[in-house]
């Protein structure tokens, strides 16, 4: 029997140094049409119709960058005891979005920084 999975993937970041190369890398691989977003953040947005996970592409606000998936879940600080209690560790706290939701990070028990996503 088939069951389904709660909590999808809801976003996908590509951050790295220099944000500009990784829009026009991107643009030319995949014929991604990518929108910029107003703000401090030199951040993209790219929405694909017909299915797929939208995603962001822009500059890391320090190192050299990452690529992060983000889940979506009803509450982040639940999300984030019950990733402690299984090993994991807080790496951003819940911080508001601008024009709404709510965003935080978290390391699983190897390390892998992981988003979490809550509208």
């Amino acid at each position: 029997m088939e069951t389904k999975a709660k909590n999808p993937v809801v976003h996908f970041e590509v951050l790295g140094r220099d944000a500009g190369a990784l829009r026009s890398f991107y643009t030319q691989a995949f014929g991604w049409s990518l929108r910029p977003v107003d703000g401090p953040m030199d951040y993209s947005m790219v929405h694909f119709e017909g299915g797929g996970i939208d995603g962001g592409i822009g500059k890391a606000p320090q190192g050299p960058g990452h690529v992060t998936f983000y889940v979506g879940v009803g509450d982040l600080n639940a999300a984030l005891e019950q990733v402690a209690g299984l090993g994991g560790r807080t790496v951003q706290p819940p911080t508001q979005l601008p024009g709404g939701g709510s965003f935080a990070l978290f390391a699983d028990p190897e390390g892998h920084v992981v988003g979490l996503v809550s509208q």
